[in-house]
């Protein structure tokens, strides 16, 4: 669909609230980008495996974006807005005022926060039946062992003062909304929650937490609907205001980040490119999510059952189809800590004009090593990271692990830090390759992979995942596949769109369009190419 201005479309709003920072989207009715805006959020890390925000500065954040990526618009040309955000855990009193999780008042405990890590290692080893629907092991960043950990270290200070306990993406859309239904997407994945049954009491009594069976679950959720579905009567009038937009707006049922992220781009139009998954059935995708961390989300027909990865879950991102969840707790965190943290990185700041920068700047250095020596892929060769820095989510499932690095010298020059950062990036892809494998043994039939994120505008990172898995690699013609993703809940929350498959399909006819491209001088497969629309 083709406006002819601004003020001449309808116009649904995402919200995507990720680690360090929110951002939104102003998206047309053919899932085009037409504004967005980023706000900053921050993070507190009192202690280590301790990382809190606070939901008072995420709201007021979420409402700074959406009004500058709407000003201007009509605003009843807004048709509904959708959230997506990490699975951070928020914690409320009763008069839903926030609750400290630690000492410094703060009341949201982030998703990568591995405080409960003892308590995950107690509920795994309760063996109760719902570790089946987790790949056998519980993550310390899932809710179950962040809750119990609340028990047991700050009973009087915050346990006996909650009574709401949210996902973070349930927060939001009851601060728009005043509704306290909970989304099925975040119950199902970070809870435990299991429709059609719903709340498996004898899991919650086991772990020693048979307090939130009280008043029917109401501290943890009552009420569940489907992402898409609308949410209370849409905006209420204080969240219209703070948000500008008007009173009743349709809001949709939220999704977690990476959930959003493969809605956005799983379903890409990829005709004429003669990629394997052409003609094929969407089971023979995966979605990576890559930013902060790293998310590979694959769906089936039927339940299968991978050890070491999150699911099966029904109708967690497609609706009607099984998803498993892999991933990688630090991927872009990891390659600034190794980045940031090298003596030759001042070297490099001061040629960089932006945190971007440095990575094309480390790109263009290892470009001109290779042409100078030999391939690109060799020349880490000598050197050679373990990723786990921050334990490892899939598919070995043990947050316990730490990273390494094996063939470090004296030597601390630019060209150190080149290699380093090339080792740490084909240490993650070859993690990623990891995870696909066991998804494979599962009876996954995986054919391409979609990127999205802000790794995925990294052209090492994306040409190393090509090199290293062996398969083709798509990226979005829209490079915003989150926000997308966010805003098609809206879409589906106004009515505009019968179902979350019209709005995607709606979406993807416009946004997917690529064009190939096939690098040949620095891959080991020959069809291990990239898709993209310009570079």
């Amino acid at each position: 669909m083709t406006s002819p201005g601004l003020a001449d479309e309808w116009y649904y709003v995402g919200v995507d609230v990720g680690t360090a920072s929110v951002r939104a989207a102003l998206v047309t009715r053919g899932g085009q980008v037409k504004r967005a805006a980023e706000e900053p959020v921050h993070v507190w890390e009192p202690r280590p495996d301790h990382h809190e925000q606070s939901s008072e500065d995420i709201w007021t954040k979420c409402c700074s974006a959406v009004t500058k990526v709407t000003e201007g618009i009509v605003k009843d040309h807004v048709r509904g807005i959708g959230f997506d955000a990490t699975c951070s855990l928020v914690v409320l009193d009763q008069n839903f005022q926030p609750v400290a999780v630690n000492l410094d008042g703060k009341n949201v405990v982030m998703w990568m926060d591995h405080r409960a890590t003892k308590q995950a290692s107690r509920i795994t080893a309760s063996g109760h039946r719902v570790m089946t629907r987790v790949g056998g092991v519980m993550s310390p960043e899932m809710q179950p062992p962040k809750l119990l950990w609340l028990k047991e270290n700050l009973r009087e200070s915050c346990w006996e003062r909650a009574e709401h306990f949210f996902d973070l993406p349930d927060f939001l859309s009851w601060k728009a909304t005043g509704s306290l239904v909970r989304s099925l997407c975040t119950l199902v994945c970070k809870w435990t929650y299991s429709p059609p049954e719903g709340w498996d009491d004898s899991f919650w009594t086991s772990i020693g937490l048979e307090d939130l069976l009280e008043n029917n679950h109401s501290r943890i959720g009552e009420r569940t609907c489907s992402p898409g579905d609308p949410v209370g009567a849409g905006l209420t009038p204080r969240a219209a205001a703070e948000l500008g937009l008007m009173p009743g707006t349709a809001v949709s049922a939220s999704l977690i980040d990476a959930h959003a992220g493969g809605l956005g781009v799983i379903g890409a139009d990829v005709s004429g490119h003669r990629l394997p998954c052409e003609n094929q059935p969407v089971t023979s995708r995966v979605a990576l999510i890559c930013g902060t961390s790293s998310c590979h989300m694959a769906v089936s027909q039927k339940p299968l059952f991978v050890p070491g990865v999150w699911g099966p879950y029904l109708s967690a991102m497609v609706p009607g189809l099984w998803l498993n969840e892999g991933g990688q707790s630090a991927t872009g965190r990891l390659i600034d800590h190794v980045v940031f943290g090298h003596a030759a990185f001042s070297q490099l700041k001061q040629q960089a004009e932006k945190r971007c920068h440095v990575y094309s700047l480390l790109n263009r250095h290892l470009g001109e090593m290779a042409r100078e020596h030999e391939h690109l892929d060799l020349l880490s060769a000598a050197l050679h990271v373990w990723p786990d820095f921050h334990g490892n989510r899939s598919p070995l499932a043990d947050q316990t692990l730490k990273g390494m690095v094996v063939g470090l010298s004296l030597s601390q020059t630019l060209d150190d830090l080149a290699l380093l950062y090339l080792a740490t990036v084909q240490a993650i892809a070859l993690g990623t390759r990891h995870i696909l494998d066991t998804m494979r043994e599962a009876g996954h039939d995986i054919s391409t992979l979609f990127l999205c994120g802000g790794l995925s505008k990294n052209p090492l990172f994306v040409r190393l995942h090509a090199n290293t898995t062996g398969l083709p690699v798509v990226l979005p013609a829209e490079r915003e596949a989150v926000l997308v993703g966010a805003a098609i809940l809206g879409a589906c929350a106004s009515r505009d769109c019968s179902s979350i498959q019209v709005a995607r399909q709606q979406a993807n006819s416009h946004t997917h369009l690529c064009t190939p491209l096939t690098c040949t001088s620095n891959l080991q497969h020959e069809d291990a190419y990239f898709v993209h629309d310009k570079w």
